[in-house]
């Protein structure tokens, strides 16, 4: 019998759990405002990417908000935003993750076309802040960058629905672009270069305000993903 390995738990893992352990516990409550970035990574004894990881999982589970130059607060709690648990937002198989491109594809798409239409220059400056990271940010990082531009693209559909769906799905779309990324990288079909630019493209419809191209350039990024990673499977599946 062939036994799964058991996978240790990444250190902002554990920093997002302990951050979830002080709000469930109520040492911190709704309204409060966490300390830096950098403060935590001094009292954590982390590295600050770690501490940028866990907030962003964090505010993928409803926990967290974070508001532009002014810091990370404590959300109200909602048991409707608790839907994937740390420990279980890991994808187990293949399908799991073209079943989350296919819920992306339905959600993203639709919030691309409607953030050309209704995003903020606040809101764009959150999608180039995230660009500028996964241009000059190294693997850990630009896989946290991944995630927060496509956050952003939806926060700036301005549709609190769509918002709401994304952040249901957004810790195991934070897991799978991990995996998505590695097979990227040493994948024949792109690289890494290929990937940013179609991150751009979709950022400059968003701010040129085209509706359509907005929509198109999601989508084709979305079925670049999932073309690379059926190649990428069916390669490995016929050399076993």
């Amino acid at each position: 019998m062939n036994y799964k390995k058991i996978k240790p738990k990444k250190i902002y893992e554990e920093v997002a759990e302990a951050i979830h352990e002080m709000i469930r516990s109520g040492k911190l409550k709704p309204g409060d405002k966490l300390e830096s970035v950098q403060q935590l990574a001094e009292n954590f004894q982390v590295g600050r990417s770690a501490i940028r990881e866990a907030l962003t999982s964090l505010r993928a589970m409803g926990l967290v908000e974070m508001k532009q130059g002014e810091g990370t607060y404590v959300k109200q709690f909602d048991t409707n935003n608790i839907t994937f648990p740390l420990s279980m937002a890991i994808l187990m198989n293949k399908q799991d993750i073209f079943n989350l491109l296919e819920v992306r594809k339905i959600i993203e798409v639709g919030s691309a076309a409607a953030a050309a239409k209704k995003r903020t220059t606040e809101q764009l400056d959150s999608m180039e802040a995230a660009l500028n990271n996964m241009k000059n940010a190294n693997k850990e990082l630009g896989e946290t960058a991944d995630l927060q531009f496509h956050l952003a693209v939806t926060e700036a559909s301005n549709n609190p629905l769509l918002i709401q769906l994304m952040n249901q799905v957004s810790g195991l779309m934070g897991e799978s672009m991990k995996e998505i990324r590695k097979v990227w990288i040493f994948s024949n079909y792109s690289n890494l270069d290929r990937l940013y630019k179609e991150h751009m493209d979709i950022f400059k419809a968003i701010k040129e305000e085209k509706e359509e191209e907005a929509r198109q350039t999601m989508l084709r990024h979305l079925e670049n993903v999932e073309d690379m990673l059926k190649q990428y499977f069916n390669h490995n599946e016929n050399l076993l």
